[in-house]
């Protein structure tokens, strides 16, 4: 006998619920047999690859993600079968290019398992995510009295808010941790001005925050499960609160203001179980509200790497210029999590977001990236930015931009020349002496001498690698020995033959100078009175000192 004939659970929300629950295009249904009626009690991942025993990946109830399996595949069938015989509730393949097999439809036919699928742009983890978030939060044991808000659809905090009103009889906003707002309601009339303000700015304005949290309203309502009240004064109107909470984490809360008419009667008790009822929603949000600030990012990274396609999903518009802007955290000798250049970067950042529209930000390890649209006639539209970037703490971050080029196309060349700045800069921070700082942000046309000269030491540093020569044995002889040769005879050059401005740049007597140099050219036969020498050695010690 199937397994669902004799053990089928039914204390979990139906394959139904949880389709009704996650995003509209999340999960296809292809078969289902004997309905989406079927009670679900997990959702769990199995890879074909993986030598498993049936009864370790899937079982009565189960939702299998057969993670590596197209519909169009060799296995789908056996994987069908499989998960069928052990009673699970439905399998998810990948979609692909081609659809099912005649094959694996008649299998899905013939058996109780639902056959989904989902697409290809959507990842596994995504789609384990959004099942497993639906799946705890509609189990059929939630508390009582949240009608209307069960069948909303996992995220939609508008709808969220509007059914609330309803329930409450007022105006709701629905709130962050940080006091943004993340949803309110239809206004049916005159909002207060507290309430306009807050819709308005997308926050509730710092010194009302700063207000509630000196009284000490913050501490009370984030230490409670109940509802808080906040009494009318000569500017407001009376609020209600209530913190939506998971556990002992606040995901933020919800409130509640009159909306032209008093509150309704049972406005604490119907708002407290809201506190409740909205706690899938503000999980998922949170959850979902990150991978998507993912996915942006992942477009931002797309577009510098020539993909004009990616510009569609962060709402850039095509036949604009664009310039690219780097700025990177100053890496120390044993950078740590959180530290200043980090934290400016992110500062950079909000200000960047701040800065006009269309103005999008990616971060990648130490680096940030910014691409600046240009207005009407602007050649240069990353100069504000870069005095921006003057003003942050010295020696924290180096930030460079590249030119405004015409097509999106194009991004790469800007931001190759920007993070070409970048290495500008960093190696003249390397050159200078210990104590000393120097410029920290510049545009291209600033250091574009520096920066054809870091692109010619990139094509010549393989060939230099080939080499054997006076220099190459010179610096070979101050790696083995820990000998100042080529240090000298660099800062002789960069001083143009300047003993005593070189001597001072190394901190030695203007002899131990000369010395130096007559020996790097009695051992190694480095004659700088020699030009094709002096170019050689310009080239091979700046390759030797390179730092990236």
């Amino acid at each position: 006998m199937h397994p669902l004939e004799t053990d089928r659970p039914e204390s979990g929300p139906t394959l139904a619920q949880l389709l009704a629950l996650i995003a509209a295009g999340t999960l296809d249904v292809v078969v289902a047999p004997h309905g989406t009626g079927v009670h679900v009690c997990d959702v769990v991942l199995h890879d074909p690859g993986e030598e498993r025993d049936e009864e370790t990946w899937a079982a009565t109830g189960m939702v299998l993600l057969a993670v590596g399996v197209e519909v169009a595949s060799s296995e789908a069938v056996d994987v069908l079968r499989a998960a069928d015989r052990a009673g699970a509730a439905a399998v998810v393949m990948r979609r692909g290019s081609r659809g099912p097999r005649a094959a694996l439809l008649e299998a899905a036919e013939q058996g109780r398992t639902a056959l989904l699928t989902r697409r290809p742009e959507q990842g596994w983890t995504e789609v384990l995510g959004r099942l497993r978030t639906a799946l705890v939060h509609s189990a059929p044991d939630r508390s009582a009295g949240t009608a209307g808000v069960d069948g909303l659809r996992l995220g939609d905090l508008s709808g969220l808010a509007n059914t609330v009103a309803d329930l409450v009889g007022g105006a709701i906003t629905i709130e962050d941790p940080q006091s943004r707002v993340l949803a309110y309601s239809r206004m049916d009339h005159e909002p207060d001005p507290m309430r306009r303000l807050t819709i308005l700015g997308q926050e509730v304005p710092r010194w009302r925050v700063t207000e509630l949290r000196e009284s000490g309203f913050f501490q009370a309502l984030w230490n409670t499960d109940d509802v808080v009240r906040l009494p009318a004064d000569d500017r407001y109107a009376e609020r209600l609160a209530v913190a939506v909470r998971h556990g002992s984490e606040v995901l933020g809360s919800i409130w509640a203001a009159t909306d032209g008419q008093p509150l309704a009667e049972d406005a604490v008790a119907a708002l407290r179980t809201a506190g409740r009822a909205a706690v899938p929603h503000l999980s998922h949000h949170r959850t979902w509200g990150r991978a998507a600030a993912l996915a942006r990012e992942g477009a931002v990274h797309a577009l510098l790497a020539g993909s004009a396609q990616a510009a569609h999903d962060i709402g850039i518009v095509r036949g604009r210029p664009y310039a690219v802007l780097v700025a990177e955290a100053y890496d120390g000798p044993q950078p740590e999590p959180g530290d200043v250049g980090q934290r400016v970067l992110d500062v950079l950042a909000l200000q960047a977001a701040a800065y006009r529209p269309g103005c999008v930000t990616a971060r990648s390890g130490r680096r940030l990236y910014v691409l600046v649209p240009a207005a009407d006639g602007e050649t240069d539209p990353a100069r504000t930015l870069l005095a921006t970037a003057r003003g942050l703490p010295r020696g924290a971050v180096f930030a460079g931009a590249g030119p405004a080029v015409p097509d999106l196309a194009e991004l790469p060349a800007s931001r190759d020349a920007a993070e070409l700045v970048v290495r500008v800069l960093r190696e003249r921070a390397a050159r200078l002496p210990a104590g000393e700082a120097g410029p920290a942000v510049a545009s291209y046309a600033e250091v574009a001498a520096e920066a054809a000269v870091l692109r010619l030491l990139d094509r010549v540093e393989p060939l230099w690698g080939e080499m054997a020569g006076p220099v190459h044995a010179m610096s070979a002889h101050d790696r083995a020995h820990g000998s100042r040769y080529g240090e000298s005879v660099a800062a002789y050059l960069d001083t143009f033959g300047d003993t005593a401005a070189a001597a001072r740049r190394l901190n030695v007597h203007p002899n131990t100078l000369r010395y130096r140099l007559r020996r790097a050219r009695e051992l190694f036969g480095v004659d700088l009175a020699d030009p094709a020498v002096r170019l050689l050695a310009d080239v091979g010690l700046r390759l030797d000192g390179r730092t990236g």
